[in-house]
């Protein structure tokens, strides 16, 4: 007797360990809202500029016609659209205006390409002027800061003559 006694017992442990599992790792579902988050469509609106208002990010500005392109967007990506189609879709309607970073294609590569070629060429032309200007000045005085035989004749006059001065003075 003192088996079944047991017996019942693990099996009603069993069978309470088991519901309270179930009870536990069973939670309530909600059903989720499809609406993307503010922070989506502004992620969206932050790389395209207003239609209307001259350099003014979309999800910056202020107008009533912006915010109605902003739902426009909240709507599309409800929809399942995604970031590429949503920008599409307002190069088509607005042009290539309203994309805050222009496409990469056709005479848009310069945009790329020629500010860090340009500060590249200054600083390749900033180095050789440096480069000359220290080594003309090492030219005009020899080592020890004494004046090298190179230094013209006109200069070396004047500069005899205002010793000569200055030691008459004293």
């Amino acid at each position: 007797m003192n088996f079944a006694f047991g017996k019942n017992y693990l099996r009603i442990t069993f069978y309470a360990l088991l519901f309270t599992i179930l009870t536990f790792a069973a939670t309530t579902v909600f059903a989720q809202d499809d609406t993307p988050t503010d922070d989506e469509v502004n992620a969206i609106a932050k790389q395209l500029y207003c239609p209307v208002c001259e350099n003014t990010p979309l999800d910056v500005c202020p107008t009533e016609a912006c915010r109605q392109w902003r739902e426009l967007i909240r709507t599309q990506l409800s929809q399942g659209m995604t970031e590429a189609e949503i920008k599409q879709y307002f190069v088509d309607n607005y042009g290539a205006r309203v994309l805050a970073e222009p496409p990469r294609t056709g005479l848009n590569w310069l945009v790329y390409l020629l500010p860090p070629a340009i500060i590249l060429l200054g600083a390749v032309f900033l180095f050789r002027s440096f480069r000359e200007w220290t080594r003309s000045s090492q030219a005009e005085t020899g080592p020890g800061g004494e004046r090298s035989e190179t230094s013209s004749p006109s200069k070396d006059d004047y500069v005899a003559r205002l010793e000569e001065e200055l030691k008459n003075r004293k």
